[in-house]
């Protein structure tokens, strides 16, 4: 009798085990198909902590990313650490910056720069998706949790990775409140 519970036994386990390896193959396959995809345009939502690349109007892929130390608002001037809002483009790309990895935004635009003019003000600039500073990357998970930039948008660096892979310099951004 025992001997029928301990088959049972095993095979209940030999469906789990298969089941979680199933499962496991289905996240690592579709994380392949996302990270093959190009976004043609990425969307940032300062208030849900998001940045999403996107395709055709769909979010493809979702990434946690933090901003400048004083992240409520547009950016006004140098030194303000705001994260600009509005619609920019996403630059040149830097694999040699001091942060792992780096993609230019266009800020300040044309009208950034007429409204620092006004104030009498520097309106800054140097603002880029990065990963985290070199040789800093274990402590991602810790870093994630704060808004920490000098007004960047930064993600973890295997968030970066993939973020690199799915954008083009050209790419439009939209960053909102």
């Amino acid at each position: 009798m025992s001997r029928k519970v301990n088959s049972t036994t095993d095979i209940d386990m030999k469906i789990i085990v298969k089941i979680i390896l199933i499962a496991f193959a289905c996240l690592l396959y579709s994380g392949a198909v996302h990270s093959e995809q190009k976004s043609d345009s990425v969307l940032v939502i300062k208030s849900k902590s998001r940045l999403y690349l996107m395709r055709k109007g769909e979010a493809f892929a979702s990434f946690r990313v933090t901003f400048g130390t004083n992240p409520k608002g547009h950016k006004q001037q140098q030194g303000d650490g705001r994260t600009p809002e509005g619609r920019y483009t996403l630059g040149y790309k830097n694999s040699n910056s001091k942060f792992y990895k780096s993609i230019h935004i266009s800020y300040p635009n044309a009208t950034d720069r007429k409204n620092a003019k006004k104030r009498g003000v520097d309106p800054g600039g140097d603002i880029m998706i990065h990963g985290q500073r070199n040789r800093w990357g274990l402590l991602s998970p810790i870093a994630q949790l704060f808004n920490w930039t000098n007004g960047c948008i930064a993600l973890s660096d295997r968030d970066m990775d993939a973020v690199w892979k799915a954008v083009n310099v050209g790419t439009p951004i939209e960053i909102r409140p």
